[in-house]
């Protein structure tokens, strides 16, 4: 069995949010592709120390400081990696192609036009999520909904899930008014907006009519969905909600776009189900390839603790949803 080999890669964003490519050249592995650079993990090297020797050597550019993005396993046949991905947080000096490669800064928006290995496609979408995911807790009524919704987009929080259920509303008719506040809100706030009702729900809505990136489904949907349905998600987002290894398989076959797993550690409103605690949530997660945010008894204050144990962030609702 062809040994794993681990490479430090490093997404370097300048001041106009633009991402550091660069092209492989045509005789490597995966020759004529764009990558992000980075390099072989050397013995007794740590992925910091790696990073920093690789960009210095690649684009003569000093990595200051960095923290973790993601980490990716991949079987090319002929070869595996796993790349540990790192995102610079500064960094000193202006990239050059120092083995004469091109390199080229691009729009994280603009990073589909380029052909990138199949290994580097959850970094492109761990690229295009922020770190804090909103999930909408309980309100009094609509109007109470759409003002603690416009302080948590107010806090920055550019990535929401309309949580909608049946014991949570006084009757159906509510349904249209949150949803159209919601989309209004997060057009207003440049903040994408999931999806997160019941079928019936949405089968009396003209979805033609309502701005929506995505759906998110719980983990009984995830388990009785066989596939994701072509036509429902075109040119939508998905995103689930999982509690174990095989709920984060399912999600990963069905190709979902970011994945939350619950819960980290105890909360109040399940105080009955265990929490996995940060250890096992990091094994979880370890080869799933997808973005995963972390769920459950955890703030904004959990985010960097978050990020060393390989969460795209955190989710949550009392912490954002009640935070104003």
């Amino acid at each position: 069995m062809t040994d794993t080999i681990h490479v430090a890669v490093a997404v370097i964003i300048n001041s106009s949010d633009q991402v550091c490519i660069s092209l492989r050249h045509k005789s490597a592995h995966q020759g004529g592709l764009w990558e992000f650079p980075g390099g072989k993990i050397e013995q007794d090297e740590t992925i910091e120390q790696a990073l920093v020797r690789e960009i210095k050597e690649e684009l003569d550019l000093e990595i200051l400081d960095s923290r973790p993005l993601i980490t990716i396993t991949h079987d090319y046949q002929d070869k595996k990696v796993c790349l540990h991905v790192n995102r610079v947080l500064a960094y000193r000096g202006g990239a050059v192609g120092m083995e004469g490669q091109p390199i080229k800064w691009v729009a994280v928006q603009e990073l589909h036009r380029y052909e990138f290995p199949a290994a580097n496609a959850p970094i492109i979408k761990s690229l295009r999520l922020p770190d804090k995911y909103l999930i909408t807790g309980k309100f009094i009524d609509t109007d109470d909904h759409s003002k603690k919704l416009k302080n948590a987009l107010a806090n920055n929080i550019k990535l929401v899930q309309l949580r909608l259920k049946p014991d949570g509303l006084d009757n159906s008719d509510q349904v249209p008014v949150l949803l159209a506040q919601t989309a209004m809100l997060c057009r207003q706030f440049s903040a994408r907006l999931m999806l997160n009702i019941p079928a019936d729900y949405l089968d009396i809505l003209d979805q033609s009519k309502i701005e929506f990136d995505g759906y998110h489904i719980d983990s009984k949907t995830l388990r009785s969905m066989p596939s994701r349905n072509g036509q429902l998600f075109k040119g939508r987002l998905l995103s689930a909600s999982c509690h174990n290894i095989e709920e984060l398989q399912l999600a990963k076959r069905l190709d979902a776009d970011f994945i939350v797993l619950s819960p980290v550690q105890k909360t109040a409103s399940h105080p009955g189900m265990p929490a996995m605690g940060w250890q096992s949530f990091s094994e979880k997660i370890l080869g799933i390839n997808v973005p995963v945010y972390a769920l459950g008894g955890v703030a904004e204050s959990d985010m960097d603790t978050a990020w060393q144990y390989g969460a795209q962030g955190i989710a949550a609702i009392s912490a954002f949803w009640n935070a104003c």
